[in-house]
Protein backbone atom coordinates (compact mmCIF):
# COMPACT_ATOMS: atom_id res chain seq x y z
CA UNK A 1 0.00 0.00 0.00
CA UNK A 2 1.13 3.51 -0.07
CA UNK A 3 0.95 6.07 2.49
CA UNK A 4 1.14 8.89 -0.42
CA UNK A 5 3.65 10.89 0.70
CA UNK A 6 6.26 13.17 -1.12
CA UNK A 7 9.61 14.51 0.27
CA UNK A 8 12.29 16.89 -1.05
CA UNK A 9 14.93 15.61 1.39
CA UNK A 10 17.39 12.81 0.89
CA UNK A 11 15.56 9.31 0.98
CA UNK A 12 16.40 7.52 4.68
CA UNK A 13 18.15 4.24 4.80
CA UNK A 14 14.93 2.69 5.66
CA UNK A 15 13.04 3.65 2.66
CA UNK A 16 16.23 3.08 0.45
CA UNK A 17 15.72 -0.68 1.93
CA UNK A 18 12.07 -0.34 0.98
CA UNK A 19 12.57 0.97 -2.39
CA UNK A 20 15.16 -2.08 -3.64
CA UNK A 21 13.31 -4.68 -1.86
CA UNK A 22 10.13 -3.19 -3.61
CA UNK A 23 12.35 -3.49 -7.58
CA UNK A 24 13.75 -6.81 -6.27
CA UNK A 25 10.08 -8.18 -5.65
CA UNK A 26 9.02 -6.92 -9.20
CA UNK A 27 11.92 -8.81 -10.67
CA UNK A 28 11.66 -12.02 -8.89
CA UNK A 29 7.72 -11.81 -8.55
CA UNK A 30 7.37 -11.67 -12.52
CA UNK A 31 9.69 -13.90 -13.62
CA UNK A 32 8.00 -16.68 -10.55
CA UNK A 33 4.79 -15.91 -11.95
CA UNK A 34 5.37 -15.98 -15.67
CA UNK A 35 6.98 -19.30 -15.02
CA UNK A 36 4.31 -20.63 -12.92
CA UNK A 37 1.73 -19.52 -15.67
CA UNK A 38 3.64 -21.58 -18.38
CA UNK A 39 4.08 -24.24 -16.26
CA UNK A 40 0.46 -24.77 -15.93
CA UNK A 41 -0.45 -24.30 -18.98
CA UNK A 42 1.70 -27.47 -20.34
CA UNK A 43 0.68 -30.62 -21.73
CA UNK A 44 0.51 -32.44 -18.07
CA UNK A 45 -1.62 -29.71 -16.61
CA UNK A 46 -4.30 -29.15 -19.80
CA UNK A 47 -6.57 -31.57 -18.69
CA UNK A 48 -8.89 -28.85 -16.89
CA UNK A 49 -12.17 -30.71 -17.20
CA UNK A 50 -10.33 -33.26 -14.25
CA UNK A 51 -9.21 -30.69 -12.60
CA UNK A 52 -11.26 -27.14 -13.07
CA UNK A 53 -9.02 -25.62 -10.35
CA UNK A 54 -5.61 -25.29 -12.95
CA UNK A 55 -8.22 -22.31 -14.09
CA UNK A 56 -8.27 -20.27 -10.47
CA UNK A 57 -4.53 -21.23 -10.55
CA UNK A 58 -3.46 -19.41 -13.67
CA UNK A 59 -5.54 -16.47 -13.12
CA UNK A 60 -4.00 -16.19 -9.94
CA UNK A 61 -0.75 -16.06 -11.18
CA UNK A 62 -2.04 -13.37 -13.91
CA UNK A 63 -3.16 -11.28 -11.09
CA UNK A 64 -0.05 -11.90 -9.11
CA UNK A 65 2.14 -9.76 -11.43
CA UNK A 66 -0.65 -7.08 -11.55
CA UNK A 67 -0.05 -6.51 -7.56
CA UNK A 68 3.27 -5.82 -7.78
CA UNK A 69 3.32 -2.83 -10.33
CA UNK A 70 0.83 -0.86 -8.32
CA UNK A 71 1.63 0.88 -5.40
CA UNK A 72 4.69 -1.66 -4.93
CA UNK A 73 6.67 -0.17 -8.36
CA UNK A 74 5.29 3.49 -6.63
CA UNK A 75 7.95 2.70 -3.71
CA UNK A 76 10.94 2.32 -5.68
CA UNK A 77 10.09 5.01 -8.61
CA UNK A 78 9.22 7.25 -5.34
CA UNK A 79 12.43 6.70 -3.51
CA UNK A 80 15.21 6.60 -6.24
CA UNK A 81 14.28 8.72 -9.17
CA UNK A 82 11.76 11.05 -7.24
CA UNK A 83 9.31 9.82 -9.85
CA UNK A 84 5.52 9.81 -8.62
CA UNK A 85 2.97 7.89 -10.36
CA UNK A 86 0.62 9.21 -8.56
CA UNK A 87 0.91 12.59 -9.29
CA UNK A 88 2.29 12.24 -13.10
CA UNK A 89 -0.53 11.97 -14.88
CA UNK A 90 -4.13 11.75 -14.79
CA UNK A 91 -3.96 8.38 -16.39
CA UNK A 92 -1.59 6.99 -14.02
CA UNK A 93 -2.79 8.35 -11.04
CA UNK A 94 -6.24 6.55 -12.03
CA UNK A 95 -4.40 3.14 -12.91
CA UNK A 96 -2.28 3.16 -10.05
CA UNK A 97 -4.97 3.55 -7.76
CA UNK A 98 -7.34 0.92 -9.71
CA UNK A 99 -4.79 -2.02 -10.15
CA UNK A 100 -3.99 -1.72 -6.84
CA UNK A 101 -7.84 -1.99 -5.13
CA UNK A 102 -9.24 -4.02 -8.09
CA UNK A 103 -6.29 -7.07 -7.72
CA UNK A 104 -6.35 -7.23 -4.10
CA UNK A 105 -9.92 -7.84 -4.12
CA UNK A 106 -10.26 -9.90 -7.28
CA UNK A 107 -6.92 -11.81 -5.89
CA UNK A 108 -8.57 -12.59 -2.34
CA UNK A 109 -11.83 -14.19 -3.94
CA UNK A 110 -10.37 -16.10 -6.26
CA UNK A 111 -8.54 -18.37 -3.54
CA UNK A 112 -11.74 -17.59 -1.57
CA UNK A 113 -13.41 -19.90 -4.69
CA UNK A 114 -10.30 -22.08 -4.85
CA UNK A 115 -10.79 -23.09 -1.02
CA UNK A 116 -14.53 -24.00 -1.94
CA UNK A 117 -13.76 -26.10 -4.95
CA UNK A 118 -11.08 -28.03 -3.06
CA UNK A 119 -13.78 -28.43 -0.25
CA UNK A 120 -16.37 -29.82 -2.57
CA UNK A 121 -13.88 -32.11 -4.45
CA UNK A 122 -13.02 -33.54 -1.16
CA UNK A 123 -16.20 -33.74 0.39
CA UNK A 124 -18.50 -34.94 -2.36
CA UNK A 125 -18.91 -38.19 -3.97
CA UNK A 126 -20.16 -36.30 -7.61
CA UNK A 127 -18.92 -33.31 -9.04
CA UNK A 128 -21.21 -30.22 -8.30
CA UNK A 129 -21.54 -27.20 -10.38
CA UNK A 130 -18.82 -25.12 -8.97
CA UNK A 131 -16.16 -27.44 -9.91
CA UNK A 132 -17.14 -27.76 -13.68
CA UNK A 133 -14.26 -26.70 -15.52
CA UNK A 134 -16.91 -24.26 -17.83
CA UNK A 135 -18.82 -23.43 -14.09
CA UNK A 136 -15.14 -22.20 -13.04
CA UNK A 137 -14.82 -20.43 -16.05
CA UNK A 138 -17.94 -18.09 -15.04
CA UNK A 139 -16.93 -17.61 -11.78
CA UNK A 140 -13.52 -16.09 -12.77
CA UNK A 141 -15.50 -14.01 -14.95
CA UNK A 142 -18.23 -12.91 -12.26
CA UNK A 143 -15.27 -12.31 -10.02
CA UNK A 144 -13.70 -10.14 -12.43
CA UNK A 145 -16.39 -8.22 -13.56
CA UNK A 146 -17.82 -7.33 -10.60
CA UNK A 147 -14.39 -6.00 -9.22
CA UNK A 148 -14.12 -4.05 -12.49
CA UNK A 149 -17.12 -2.73 -11.65
CA UNK A 150 -16.90 -2.09 -8.07
CA UNK A 151 -13.42 -0.15 -8.64
CA UNK A 152 -15.03 1.80 -11.33
CA UNK A 153 -15.74 5.06 -9.91
CA UNK A 154 -12.16 5.45 -9.01
CA UNK A 155 -11.78 5.81 -13.22
CA UNK A 156 -13.56 8.51 -13.08
CA UNK A 157 -13.88 10.36 -9.76
CA UNK A 158 -10.50 9.52 -8.29
CA UNK A 159 -6.93 12.13 -8.93
CA UNK A 160 -7.96 15.15 -10.66
CA UNK A 161 -5.96 18.53 -10.99
CA UNK A 162 -5.66 21.26 -8.29
CA UNK A 163 -6.08 25.18 -8.90
CA UNK A 164 -2.19 25.28 -8.94
CA UNK A 165 -1.78 22.86 -11.46
CA UNK A 166 -0.17 19.89 -9.50
CA UNK A 167 -2.48 16.59 -9.51
CA UNK A 168 -4.09 15.11 -6.32
CA UNK A 169 -4.40 11.52 -5.38
CA UNK A 170 -7.56 12.34 -3.81
CA UNK A 171 -11.48 12.83 -5.28
CA UNK A 172 -12.72 15.91 -6.10
CA UNK A 173 -16.80 14.46 -5.86
CA UNK A 174 -16.55 12.52 -2.32
CA UNK A 175 -13.70 11.43 0.03
CA UNK A 176 -12.32 8.44 -1.30
CA UNK A 177 -9.97 7.71 1.57
CA UNK A 178 -10.31 6.07 4.37
CA UNK A 179 -13.45 5.44 3.22
CA UNK A 180 -12.06 3.19 0.17
CA UNK A 181 -9.59 1.64 2.31
CA UNK A 182 -12.19 0.16 5.14
CA UNK A 183 -14.23 -1.02 1.95
CA UNK A 184 -11.72 -3.25 1.18
CA UNK A 185 -10.35 -3.91 4.07
CA UNK A 186 -14.20 -5.89 4.57
CA UNK A 187 -14.18 -7.22 0.96
CA UNK A 188 -10.66 -8.55 0.04
CA UNK A 189 -9.62 -9.56 3.67
CA UNK A 190 -12.32 -10.05 6.69
CA UNK A 191 -14.63 -11.64 4.65
CA UNK A 192 -12.35 -13.58 2.55
CA UNK A 193 -10.53 -14.08 5.90
CA UNK A 194 -13.42 -16.07 7.70
CA UNK A 195 -14.55 -17.84 4.14
CA UNK A 196 -11.15 -19.04 3.95
CA UNK A 197 -11.00 -20.31 7.72
CA UNK A 198 -14.65 -21.93 7.07
CA UNK A 199 -13.51 -24.02 3.67
CA UNK A 200 -10.14 -24.85 4.49
CA UNK A 201 -10.73 -26.24 8.07
CA UNK A 202 -13.33 -28.45 6.18
CA UNK A 203 -10.52 -29.45 3.59
CA UNK A 204 -8.22 -30.30 6.45
CA UNK A 205 -10.92 -32.28 8.14
CA UNK A 206 -11.85 -34.36 4.75
CA UNK A 207 -7.71 -34.70 4.53
CA UNK A 208 -7.23 -35.95 7.88
CA UNK A 209 -10.13 -38.32 7.20
CA UNK A 210 -8.77 -39.83 3.74
CA UNK A 211 -5.66 -40.67 5.56
CA UNK A 212 -6.77 -42.60 8.18
CA UNK A 213 -9.09 -44.34 5.71
CA UNK A 214 -7.78 -47.67 4.02
CA UNK A 215 -10.47 -47.82 1.40
CA UNK A 216 -10.27 -43.85 -0.68
CA UNK A 217 -11.69 -43.27 -4.53
CA UNK A 218 -8.89 -42.91 -6.95
CA UNK A 219 -10.03 -39.03 -7.68
CA UNK A 220 -9.75 -38.14 -3.84
CA UNK A 221 -6.52 -39.73 -4.12
CA UNK A 222 -5.25 -37.08 -6.95
CA UNK A 223 -7.29 -34.23 -5.59
CA UNK A 224 -5.44 -34.33 -2.31
CA UNK A 225 -1.72 -32.79 -3.31
CA UNK A 226 -2.98 -30.12 -4.87
CA UNK A 227 -5.36 -29.17 -1.72
CA UNK A 228 -2.45 -29.10 0.56
CA UNK A 229 -0.50 -26.80 -1.28
CA UNK A 230 -3.54 -24.68 -1.92
CA UNK A 231 -4.33 -24.83 1.95
CA UNK A 232 -0.80 -23.57 2.77
CA UNK A 233 -1.15 -20.99 0.03
CA UNK A 234 -4.28 -19.22 1.17
CA UNK A 235 -3.16 -19.44 5.03
CA UNK A 236 -0.22 -17.25 3.87
CA UNK A 237 -2.13 -14.80 1.91
CA UNK A 238 -4.01 -14.31 5.02
CA UNK A 239 -1.31 -13.87 7.60
CA UNK A 240 0.78 -11.91 5.61
CA UNK A 241 -1.67 -9.49 3.91
CA UNK A 242 -4.46 -8.78 6.15
CA UNK A 243 -1.83 -7.18 8.66
CA UNK A 244 -0.67 -4.48 6.08
CA UNK A 245 -4.60 -4.02 5.02
CA UNK A 246 -5.77 -3.19 8.76
CA UNK A 247 -2.26 -1.22 9.59
CA UNK A 248 -2.93 1.20 6.59
CA UNK A 249 -6.53 1.39 7.33
CA UNK A 250 -6.45 2.34 10.99
CA UNK A 251 -3.14 3.22 11.67
CA UNK A 252 -1.47 5.33 8.79
CA UNK A 253 -0.20 8.11 11.00
CA UNK A 254 1.66 5.58 13.00
CA UNK A 255 4.91 3.87 13.11
CA UNK A 256 6.39 4.52 9.22
CA UNK A 257 8.77 1.32 9.84
CA UNK A 258 6.79 -1.00 11.06
CA UNK A 259 3.78 0.46 8.26
CA UNK A 260 7.10 -0.21 5.37
CA UNK A 261 7.91 -3.68 7.44
CA UNK A 262 3.94 -4.69 6.28
CA UNK A 263 3.67 -3.63 3.04
CA UNK A 264 6.63 -5.44 2.25
CA UNK A 265 5.23 -8.08 3.91
CA UNK A 266 2.31 -7.93 2.18
CA UNK A 267 3.88 -7.92 -1.91
CA UNK A 268 6.36 -10.71 -0.74
CA UNK A 269 3.15 -12.84 -0.65
CA UNK A 270 2.60 -11.97 -4.51
CA UNK A 271 5.97 -14.00 -5.35
CA UNK A 272 5.38 -16.31 -3.12
CA UNK A 273 3.19 -19.08 -5.61
CA UNK A 274 6.12 -20.44 -7.24
CA UNK A 275 8.30 -22.01 -4.58
CA UNK A 276 5.59 -22.89 -2.93
CA UNK A 277 4.19 -25.09 -5.70
CA UNK A 278 7.74 -26.10 -6.26
CA UNK A 279 8.42 -27.32 -2.47
CA UNK A 280 4.90 -28.97 -2.12
CA UNK A 281 3.30 -29.71 -5.60
CA UNK A 282 5.16 -32.74 -6.83
CA UNK A 283 3.36 -33.04 -10.38
CA UNK A 284 4.20 -29.08 -10.90
CA UNK A 285 8.05 -30.04 -9.75
CA UNK A 286 8.45 -32.59 -12.09
CA UNK A 287 7.03 -30.49 -14.80
CA UNK A 288 9.68 -27.53 -13.62
CA UNK A 289 12.82 -29.94 -13.32
CA UNK A 290 11.72 -30.86 -17.22
CA UNK A 291 12.04 -27.85 -18.29
CA UNK A 292 15.01 -26.61 -16.95
CA UNK A 293 17.02 -30.00 -18.17
CA UNK A 294 15.48 -30.06 -21.16
CA UNK A 295 13.82 -33.06 -21.55
CA UNK A 296 10.28 -34.11 -21.91
CA UNK A 297 8.10 -36.59 -20.57
CA UNK A 298 7.41 -38.71 -23.58
CA UNK A 299 11.18 -38.53 -25.87
CA UNK A 300 10.69 -38.82 -29.01
CA UNK A 301 13.42 -41.05 -30.22
CA UNK A 302 15.03 -39.48 -33.91
CA UNK A 303 15.05 -41.92 -36.88
CA UNK A 304 18.86 -42.97 -37.02
CA UNK A 305 19.62 -42.88 -41.25
CA UNK A 306 21.70 -45.62 -42.71
CA UNK A 307 24.45 -45.70 -44.93
CA UNK A 308 24.61 -48.28 -47.52
CA UNK A 309 28.38 -49.55 -48.23
CA UNK A 310 29.61 -48.66 -51.30
CA UNK A 311 30.39 -51.78 -53.52
CA UNK A 312 33.49 -51.86 -56.09
CA UNK A 313 32.81 -53.00 -59.67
Amino acid sequence: MSNNTTTTTSPSTESLIVAYYSMTLIIIGTSFNVMTFVILCRAKFRDTKARPTLHYMRTMAVFDILMLYGWNLDHYLSTIYQFHILTYSIISCRFISFISFFAAQSSAWLRVFICLDRYLSLSRLHKTWFSKSKSVLIIIACIISIFLLLNFHILLFVCYYRVNGTISYLSWLYTIYPLWDYVTLGVSNFLPFILMVIFNSGVIHHLIRLRRTTTVRNSQIQHRAISITLVITTFLFLIMTVPSSVAFAFFASSNQTLLHFLDCLMYSYYALSFPLYLATFNEFRQECIGIIMCKKNNRRVEPQTTTRPQTLP
